[in-house]
């Protein structure tokens, strides 16, 4: 089984260094709940349809496959919310990459960073630009944000 284990946080862009390199996303959700998320996302010139489990702390089942791009606009069809539109950059740090999503659309203004860990209690040193850590917290969750925007919060 495939696991994803990672850790979210809310950023402050003027701190940033210039990213490694960026990719436009578009994902849309065809089924979101507290047990499991199926996502199609376009990513650059490639698309992926993913499923997720339950999240369990920081780590969840995930599978990802890639599908043809002609695939994945049909499927963004059958979306149950908005897709979530960002322009992801990639940033290598210490060893590690984190992936700081630039949300656009009516996500515009809510910027976070990811990163992937090998395992559940690994040590992270956060860079000078982590404001603070979201991860537990739903609101920030790319399936959340397809329901109810960041442009619709208070």
């Amino acid at each position: 089984m495939s696991f994803e284990i990672e850790r979210k946080f809310l950023v402050n862009e003027r701190l940033l260094p210039e990213a490694d390199s960026k990719i436009p996303m578009v994902q849309a959700y065809l089924q979101a709940d507290p047990d499991r998320t199926v996502r199609v996302r376009i990513a650059g010139e490639k698309a992926y349809l993913t499923i997720k489990g339950r999240l369990v702390g920081i780590v969840r089942p995930e599978f990802e496959y890639e599908i043809p791009v002609t695939e994945a606009h049909e499927m963004m069809k059958m979306a149950v919310w908005y897709p979530v539109q960002k322009i992801r950059h990639l940033i290598y740090q210490d060893g590690k990459k984190w992936e700081v999503d630039f949300f656009e659309a009516l996500n515009d203004g809510l910027v976070l960073a990811e990163i992937e860990l090998e395992y559940e209690d690994e040590e992270v040193s956060l860079p000078p630009w982590i404001i603070s850590e979201v991860t537990g917290d739903i609101h920030y969750h790319n399936s959340y944000l397809a329901q109810f925007p960041f442009s619709g919060w208070k």
